[in-house]
């Protein structure tokens, strides 16, 4: 069942309950990461596996996410600073326990690339703020192996 959510701000990145952050280094350029990020809504699910499908909405100030295995997000875009940073919150999901979500894309030069640091920070009950923390290194793998593979498509 679908259930709204706190509508965090973008400060929530900075001082949710849970937050794991990671950083991976690309070839790509910013203006390309970026455009991937919040222009090619659609395209996530070509590089990010655990993406089902993801639709833009409200012209693009909004999102409809859905992961494999049956999560649903509803989204609202809090930011989109071309080539810096994109973030959004989650209004509307039917993952349990969950309260608030916020999550942030942060892009800096790297050497002749970019650099993507991802900001996953998220609150919920007792429960699922454990289960997000034990979730961490999983998280890790599948942040450093979608943005290897969103490189790859850029390359391409």
């Amino acid at each position: 069942m679908a259930r709204r959510l706190r509508p965090e701000g973008l400060d929530f990145a900075g001082t949710a309950p849970v937050r794991v952050v990671f950083a991976h280094d690309v070839r790509a350029p910013a203006e390309r990461v970026y455009h991937a990020l919040a222009d090619d809504v659609p395209g996530w699910s070509a590089w990010f596996t655990a993406v089902a499908c993801a639709r833009a909405l409200d012209g693009g100030a909004g999102r409809d996410v859905r992961l494999r295995g049956g999560a649903r997000f509803r989204e609202t875009v809090l930011a989109a600073k071309p080539s810096e940073l994109y973030a959004y919150r989650v209004d509307v999901t039917n993952v349990p326990g969950m309260r608030a979500l916020v999550e942030e894309w942060r892009l800096a030069p790297a050497g002749s690339g970019t650099r993507v640091r991802w900001t996953f920070a998220t609150d919920g009950t007792a429960v699922f703020r454990g289960g997000a923390r034990l979730a961490r290194p999983g998280l890790g793998r599948s942040f450093r192996s979608a943005v290897a593979a969103l490189d790859r498509r850029l390359a391409g």
